[in-house]
C-alpha cells in the first residue's frame, strides 16, 4: 500500500509516520483485502489538531474520516477508529462485491467546476446568466454497479455520487433523499 502523509503548515514527524503506516496497515489487514493507497493529513484548528484520512480500495471503494483533538496522536487514533468502523461495517458487503468484481474498477476523467453562489443580500438581477467560475479541477468518474456506488456514497457520507453504470455505461446518480431514502437517476431507463 502506498502512503501520502503530511501535514498542513506543521511539522509530521518520522515517528508519527511509522505509528500511521503501522495502524492503517493492521486496519486494512483486518477490514479491506486489497488497499491501493492511504493518504492521510494533519492541520491544526486554533488549538486542536485535524486529522483527514483517506484509503482507497481496489474495489472501487473508498473510506475517509475526519477527527479532531489537542494532541496529533489523539486526532490520528480517533480518525483510524472511523475508518476502522466505516471497514468494520461494510467488511461483508466489500467482501461481496469483492468477489463478484474481478478486475478493479474503471475510471473515467471528467472536469469539475466550482461557481460562486448567489449573496442573498444583493436584490438586483444578474447581468448574465453565466455562473462565474471559481476554480477548475479534474475529477474522476468511477464504473461501478448501483448497489457499489451507493455503498461508496454511505462510505463517503456525501450526499450524492455521480457514476457509469457497468451495465450499460450511461451515467447515473444516486443521491441521499430527504425522507432518509436513496435516490437513483438512471438516464438510460427513460422512456
Amino acid at each position: 500500500m502506498q502512503y501520502q502523509i503530511s501535514g498542513k503548515q506543521i511539522d509530521i514527524g518520522e515517528a508519527l509516520q511509522i505509528h500511521v503506516k503501522a495502524e492503517l496497515d493492521s486496519i486494512a489487514q483486518k477490514y479491506a483485502e486489497r488497499p491501493t493507497d492511504a493518504m492521510v493529513i494533519f492541520s491544526r484548528s486554533a488549538n486542536e489538531y485535524v486529522c483527514e484520512a483517506t484509503i482507497h480500495l481496489s474495489t472501487g471503494l473508498t473510506a475517509s474520516a475526519k477527527a479532531h483533538s489537542h494532541e496529533i496522536y489523539a486526532a490520528f487514533d480517533q480518525c483510524s477508529g472511523k475508518l476502522e468502523k466505516q471497514l468494520r461495517r461494510y467488511k461483508r458487503r466489500l467482501k461481496d462485491h469483492h468477489r463478484a468484481r474481478t478486475q478493479p474498477v474503471e475510471l473515467s476523467h471528467a472536469s469539475s467546476y466550482i461557481l460562486a453562489g448567489s449573496d442573498k443580500a444583493e436584490e438586483s438581477e444578474p447581468e448574465t446568466l453565466q455562473p462565474m467560475i471559481i476554480a477548475e479541477m479534474e475529477t474522476k468518474i468511477p464504473s461501478l454497479s448501483v448497489g457499489e456506488a451507493v455503498m461508496q456514497m454511505e462510505l463517503s457520507t456525501a450526499p450524492v455520487m455521480v457514476f457509469r453504470n457497468d451495465k450499460h455505461s450511461g451515467i447515473n446518480v444516486v443521491y441521499r433523499r430527504e425522507d432518509g431514502n436513496i435516490g437513483w437517476i438512471d438516464p438510460a431507463n427513460a422512456s
